[in-house]
């Protein structure tokens, strides 16, 4: 019953997670490879913005909603273009992080506790630390620094923090995890095992988190 009610009321989001679990466990099944693999990995999160265009009502559709979407449509194109060329990738990514920093700076939180204040300035300033740390490279860190601001902003913001903040420290994680590759820190097997989950946890949490809050069915905590 639940499996069919979400099929019938959220079909683009259970799309998008059976898109993710078939890039997870077949990304290096060499039939998967290629063309479907791209495919699967861009629909995770492509999937994921058509599903929170659905679901915010057309009157409540303002720049806040069209941010959301054009940032997670971003996102996908950058999952896939990573794929091809890392710079091309990077850029797309940068240019979603400034989008979700807009909204997320629309909506600021009108109260802030000390800790959670330290807890955005401390995302702000070592996200992009620890990934130059991890990497060894100055473009990383760069990049880094957007993809710190876009964090603190998220946990600044009036969205609920324990689905949008975390799901954006989520996001944080992958990409430590992923410039943990590139420098001389050798994790692994952990890397491969959890920079996908990682990222595509974040990235629902962030979209249904955000859509929820405005179709005003989720309070702000």
């Amino acid at each position: 019953m639940a499996k069919r009610a979400l099929f019938e009321q959220r079909p683009w989001l259970l799309a998008s997670l059976t898109a993710a679990i078939a890039f997870y466990f077949l990304g290096d099944n060499p039939v998967f490879e290629g063309t479907w693999g791209l495919l699967a990995k861009g629909l995770s999160v492509g999937l994921l913005a058509v599903f929170s265009w659905q679901r915010v009502p057309h009157h409540r559709r303002t720049l806040d909603g069209v941010l959301l979407v054009l940032a997670l449509a971003l996102a996908a194109a950058g999952d896939v273009a990573i794929e091809l060329d890392f710079l091309v990738g990077g850029a797309l990514f940068t240019a979603a992080h400034c989008l979700a920093v807009t909204l997320y700076l629309r909506n600021p939180r009108k109260r802030h506790t000390p800790s959670q204040r330290m807890l955005s300035i401390a995302l702000l300033i070592g996200t992009p630390l620890i990934a130059f740390l991890l990497s060894e490279q100055v473009e990383v860190a760069i990049y880094a620094a957007f993809l710190g601001a876009m964090a603190a902003a998220a946990w600044y913001s009036r969205f609920p923090r324990y689905r949008v903040g975390t799901g954006a420290v989520l996001f944080v994680a992958s990409d430590w995890l992923l410039f943990s590759r590139m420098g001389s820190l050798d994790l692994g097997e952990l890397p491969g095992l959890l920079i996908w989950p990682l990222y595509y946890a974040g990235q629902l949490m962030i979209a249904t988190g955000v859509a929820q809050c405005l179709r005003g069915e989720q309070p702000v905590r």
